[in-house]
């Protein structure tokens, strides 16, 4: 189960960081965040990718060595 979720947080990272921040960017300049679920959705989608850059990092370290 570990191992699946650490895929599904790659897989994440990789597919859908890009739309997340343009996203995320575009909204920014139209609303103003006033709703504290919108907050928390926006920081949690860039927690994910952030999370998943870093295990691909780490992942990618460890083979170069």
């Amino acid at each position: 189960m570990k191992q699946f979720l650490i895929f599904t947080i790659t897989w994440i990272a990789n597919n859908l960081s890009i739309p997340f921040w343009m996203v995320g960017h575009v909204h920014l300049t139209v609303n103003v965040y006033e709703d504290i679920h919108e907050i928390v959705a926006s920081l949690g989608m860039n927690i994910i990718v952030a999370i998943g850059f870093i295990i691909e990092y780490k992942t990618n370290t460890n083979q170069k060595r």
